[in-house]
């Protein structure tokens, strides 16, 4: 259950006699030191059973079926019932409504004026499954729908241009073909697949939420984020709560263009700064994959994806929401926005791998109380030094379902957490002669069942310094 003890257990200082007041033994005996390699054998055996029902063949089946339509992209014939746009979005909605009935499952569906990549006002409809839980604080998979043809090759064109040799766009010419075969098998039917297959068994699992589950399935990425920013703007605009945001574009294939073959490991890039929620959320994937799915290493990025590309998770961090995307390891540029972008590029075995680190990551955070708030109302972190001047005096709010706290410290130079402590149902907490001008603080919340939140940490403004007026 409290699967994030793997990180720096071996600096914990564990105030037992007020944890086993507060806690069920089960969740005391989660302060055993474990070692990086395996799962702890706290791992919840709801999420086990939930991972382990995730189908390759189902996967496979999905991603086939995509790219059977001949094309997706967002400018293509949304008349025809077997190809283009809006046979696959039709076909999406109907496979989602058959998966469950416990999934609300519609189009999401804006008038897009022409801008940018869309070069005329077209409709355009994401396909939304909502599987509500205890609360309407939100945890998002995504993947997009939409698919791209600009011809063999120009994709491997693009990531080797530079600025005094530019590769121009195709999509931004009178000419260009919206009709032309774009099957996007691996991009991005394999994050549509997880998104599709994540539905089904999150739905299908008998497990009670507390956070609403959010199945997304994009469209206009290939244009811009389209799809995603007109919903994210939406978000916003209503003040919707969206704890975490998993997206998955181009994750199914294991052999690079280079010749490269890995089927081990799976890139997540999150944005900064160093203690974002979003790079909080990132840890927090790669140590549910550490518990729940060993046999695929979770390689973190610190930036907000490849250099010169993107996908939707943007339009959630721009929006304040935290959010990380999944790529795989080793990408064939050569297939990619190209005819040549197949269901035979897409490795089955290892694209369920990766849709069950999402699962793992997803459900333990909608389980999990929401993350506490570390800032006052006019945001400043509630951190101090204590009466002394030496300690670390850490405050916060109360996270609704929260029993208990862990909090966190490292040294201020390294990126992942060296120390936690569990504090008990208090929300403040005073660690001694430890200084918070030498280390990065932070906070989680954790669940009657052992399931803990993000951690929160305690991000110091920028000091400002005002400009020194000369005398003349």
């Amino acid at each position: 259950m409290l699967w994030l003890l793997k990180r720096g257990m071996r600096h914990v200082v564990c105030v037992l006699a007020v944890l086993i007041a507060l806690l069920p033994c089960a969740v005391a005996a989660q302060t055993t030191a474990h070692s990086s390699g395996g799962p702890t054998p706290g791992a919840d055996q709801r999420l086990e059973r939930l991972v382990s029902s995730i189908s390759e063949e189902r996967l496979q089946s999905i991603v086939a079926k995509l790219a059977s339509f001949g094309t997706r992209e967002t400018l293509s014939d949304a008349s025809s019932s077997t190809r283009g746009i809006g046979a696959a979005r039709q076909w999406i909605l109907d496979e989602l409504k058959g998966s469950s009935p416990k999934l609300e499952v519609s189009f999401d569906t804006y008038q897009i004026a022409p801008q940018g990549r869309i070069p005329r006002t077209v409709e355009l409809r994401n396909v939304i499954a909502v599987l509500a839980g205890k609360t309407s604080r939100r945890v998002y998979i995504s993947g997009h729908y939409d698919s791209l043809n600009l011809g063999s090759g120009v994709s491997a064109l693009f990531a080797t241009a530079t600025p005094e040799a530019p590769v121009t766009n195709p999509q931004g010419q009178a000419t260009f073909d919206h009709e032309s075969n774009a099957p996007g098998a691996d991009d991005d039917a394999s994050g549509t697949a997880v998104t599709m297959e994540l539905a089904r068994v999150f739905a299908n699992s008998g497990i009670d939420f507390d956070a609403t589950l959010v199945f997304a399935c994009w469209a206009g990425e290939e244009q811009g984020l389209i799809g995603s920013s007109a919903h994210a703007q939406k978000l916003a605009s209503e003040k919707a709560v969206v704890e975490a945001m998993l997206n998955n574009d181009i994750v199914g294939g294991i052999r690079g263009g280079n010749g490269v073959v890995d089927a081990a490991d799976v890139r997540v890039y999150s944005i900064g700064p160093e203690d974002s929620m979003s790079r909080s959320l990132a840890r927090y994937v790669r140590w549910s994959a550490e518990v729940y799915v060993p046999s695929q290493r979770v390689h973190l990025m610190a930036r907000e994806d490849r250099i010169g590309r993107g996908s939707d998770h943007s339009s959630f961090t721009s929006a304040g929401y935290p959010a990380v995307v999944f790529r795989e390891s080793r990408e064939n540029l050569s297939r990619q926005h190209s005819a040549d972008d197949t269901p035979d590029g897409v490795n089955a075995a290892y694209l369920a791998r990766n849709a069950r680190i999402n699962a793992a990551a997803a459900a333990s955070l909608a389980l999990a109380p929401p993350a506490p708030k570390v800032t006052d109302d006019r945001g400043r972190p509630l951190i101090g030094r204590g009466p002394s001047g030496y300690d670390a005096s850490l405050q916060w709010a109360a996270s609704p379902g929260a029993v208990s706290y862990r909090v966190y410290w490292r040294d201020a130079w390294t990126s992942d957490w060296e120390h936690d402590q569990i504090v008990g149902k208090t929300t403040h907490f005073v660690l001694n002669n430890v200084l918070i001008d030498d280390d990065v603080f932070g906070v989680a919340a954790v669940g009657s069942d052992g399931h803990q939140s993000l951690i929160s940490a305690y991000v110091a403004s920028d000091r400002a310094v005002l400009p020194v007026k000369l005398a003349k």
